[in-house]
């Protein structure tokens, strides 16, 4: 028969003095006792996990587990267990842990942290369905003017099939991006009309909602060529109380003349206050982003504004090939050679047909009337 084996209490195992004051929680006390073993090489091999979202009533202590300290306070928690070889540390605040277990044996010390957190972590919480965003306008009575409005926004999982798989590809990062993976402050949609610009920014309202504050600016032709306007929107207005360091994200749809190789010329200074409040002075120190959805082919943007360093991202949303087109739709029927867009899928689904001009008979005295 094996004899049990026995390990020295942690605080006896601390091959140091510890010195505790009134700033020194009961936790923080747990946290020094609990590196005692692994300190001294009792228990020389260690194991963490984290989970974010703990099922309710789970103490993600294994099996056997006998309690040494507990501690708990507003919004921390901190609970300290051995076994026969091993010791593990619970760290709780909110929904989250940490969980650390120490032991004789790599091969122990990974069996308990499996049975610790293995099946803990809860479903994430349904996410409503509507996103909050900002329509600025100038009005002729209260000049530039924001109006928050709630809109209805799918996943990104739903909506993903909607879109090439190239597409698909690159807005997997950009649904994915945080604060910290921001590079250049504009945004370029650019592809056919119906191809599902729109739909993607809605879904990226959804997906940036807790740093981002999306507003859409309905007269874009408008904003760059009024300073007082442009002004007011670089400002920023947050319709949250908890708005301090969230980013702004400003879109601007069908902006076409704004960014055309010529619009330099045809649009005098706009093209320069939006490259200004992209990368220069006017958008310097304040979170924002710039937007833009075009028809327009990139071989025709203009070079400034699809430069290296100053795109964030700059995608070209174009139709589905004809296997993804019949694969979204599932049927052949209406597709064309070279697949279909969005906007002609849905029409297909709906049992519609494209508006079409008959063809005109090859005759000589066609046109001879008004």
């Amino acid at each position: 028969m094996c004899a049990e084996r026995r390990t020295a209490p942690p605080e006896e195992s601390l091959p140091l003095r510890l010195n505790i004051d009134d700033s020194d929680s009961p936790s923080d006390v747990i946290d020094a006792l609990f590196l005692g073993r692994f300190t001294s090489g009792t228990q020389p091999y260690a194991r963490s996990r984290s989970v974010d979202r703990v099922k309710q009533g789970l103490s993600l202590l294994p099996p056997g587990a006998r309690v040494l300290r507990s501690a708990r306070d507003d919004d921390r928690g901190a609970t300290l267990a051995e076994g026969d070889g091993w010791t593990v540390l619970v760290s709780r605040w909110n929904r989250g842990a940490d969980v650390t277990v120490t032991a004789v044996s790599e091969e122990l010390a990974d069996q308990r942290l499996k049975q610790a957190v293995d099946g803990a972590e809860d479903e994430p919480e349904p996410q409503p369905t509507d996103v909050t965003m900002g329509f600025w306008y100038v009005s002729p009575r209260r000049g530039p003017h924001r109006t928050p409005r709630q809109i209805s926004a799918g996943t990104w999982e739903e909506i993903r099939e909607n879109y090439t798989a190239p597409v698909a590809d690159a807005m997997d990062g950009l649904m994915k991006l945080t604060p910290d993976d921001i590079a250049g402050r504009l945004l370029l949609l650019h592809g056919p009309p119906g191809t599902g610009k729109t739909s993607a920014l809605r879904t990226l309202a959804r997906s940036w909602r807790d740093w981002c504050q999306v507003d859409c600016v309905l007269d874009p032709e408008r904003l760059f060529n009024d300073v007082g306007y442009l002004m007011d929107i670089a400002i920023g207005e947050d319709d949250s109380s908890s708005g301090k360091g969230r980013w702004r994200l400003l879109l601007l749809e069908d902006c076409d003349e704004l960014i055309r190789g010529e619009a330099k010329h045809a649009a005098g200074q706009a093209l320069s206050r939006l490259l200004n409040l992209t990368d220069g002075l006017l958008g310097q120190g304040r979170n924002v982003l710039v937007g833009i959805t075009t028809n327009e082919d990139l071989e025709r943007l203009h070079p400034a504004v699809v430069r290296p360093g100053r795109c964030l991202a700059r995608i070209e949303v174009g139709g589905l090939s004809r296997t993804e087109a019949v694969n979204w739709l599932g049927t052949e029927e209406g597709v064309g050679r070279d697949g279909a867009t969005l906007a002609e899928l849905y029409a297909l689904r709906r049992g519609a047909t494209p508006a079409t001009v008959p063809v005109q008979a090859d005759r000589t005295d066609a046109g001879m009337y008004l």
